[in-house]
């Protein structure tokens, strides 16, 4: 059986009060397990529990709840870092591919958690770096995708790809999305690109409105290093990590994606399959 965590984290969804509300719930009901409890300054002074940032809780919380969607699930999986980070998503959002628990169950997927009845469902990540004149200028990690894309009013950019060091084409196009597996069923996909099972050892390529239309996505083993030039001259173009993170890019900066050697585990208290979940939350099969 796994140990049962000794310190756990809340992140709370903010400006929605019913996250904040089932935090205190939870919060109460971790204090009579005796573990040490961390939160963000957002939940305030509570009595038995310690405000740290997000990224101190990563490093040191051995089980993260967090209570939202999936959006703010992804911003904690960006995170993850040499020490394995769990996570238990309590579902407050849309879709929830990612958060799985739903408000009501939320007492009792904590309880199966320290009694070892949870599987963990571990997520690739990407490294993404930003090089500027040979310099690293940026660089972080993403659960779901990092995005080229080019502002309301700019051009057609061209982008200039190599896959391991081996030219690939230029994708003449409003912008190019570089995803996991997990990201398939986000902007990629409305991108045309396919769905991909969360443990298939790959990553997607997507362009974004390619002015050649047998410009299609892309299919890539994960163990591949994509580099990918901008050439576009006084236009406004912005790297997205995860839909949440934007970067500014020059003309000339390359951007670098290659899998990252963290992982997020996904706690899972009930058993769901990926096709369940495609079937429930795409609504297969439905007239």
């Amino acid at each position: 059986m796994p140990e049962a965590p000794k310190v756990v984290g809340l992140v709370v969804k903010r400006q929605r009060a019913e996250a904040a509300a089932l935090a205190t719930t939870l919060i109460g009901h971790l204090r009579g397990r005796g573990v040490r409890i961390l939160v963000e300054s957002e939940l305030g002074e509570l009595p038995g529990v310690q405000v740290v940032d997000k990224i101190a809780m990563a490093r040191t919380a051995d089980l993260v709840v967090v209570l939202g969607g999936d959006g703010t699930l992804l911003g904690v999986g960006r995170l993850a870092g040499p020490r394995e980070l769990h996570v238990l998503g309590i579902n407050l959002g849309g879709l929830g591919f990612l958060t799985e628990v739903s408000t009501s169950d939320a007492v009792a997927a904590i309880d199966r958690v320290f009694a070892g009845d949870y599987q963990l469902d571990r997520r690739t990540t990407l490294a993404v770096r930003v090089m500027r004149d040979g310099v690293a200028v940026a660089s972080s990690q993403v659960l779901n995708d990092a995005v080229i894309n080019k502002s309301a009013l700019a051009r057609i950019i061209d982008l200039h790809t190599s896959v391991d060091g081996e030219y690939l084409c230029i994708y003449k196009a409003d912008g190019l999305i570089v995803a996991t597996p997990t990201g398939s069923t986000a902007y990629s996909l409305s991108a045309g690109g396919p769905l991909v099972g969360p443990g298939v050892a790959v990553m997607l390529l997507a362009p974004i409105c390619p002015h050649t239309l047998t410009l299609r996505p892309l299919v890539l083993a994960d163990t591949s290093v994509v580099r990918v030039q901008l050439r576009a001259p006084d236009q406004e173009v912005f790297l997205t990590l995860d839909g949440q993170e934007g970067i500014p890019l020059r003309d000339g900066d390359v951007v670098e994606v290659e899998r990252s050697p963290h992982v997020v585990a996904l706690v899972r208290t009930v058993a769901r399959s990926v096709l369940g979940v495609l079937r429930d939350k795409l609504h297969w099969g439905e007239r």
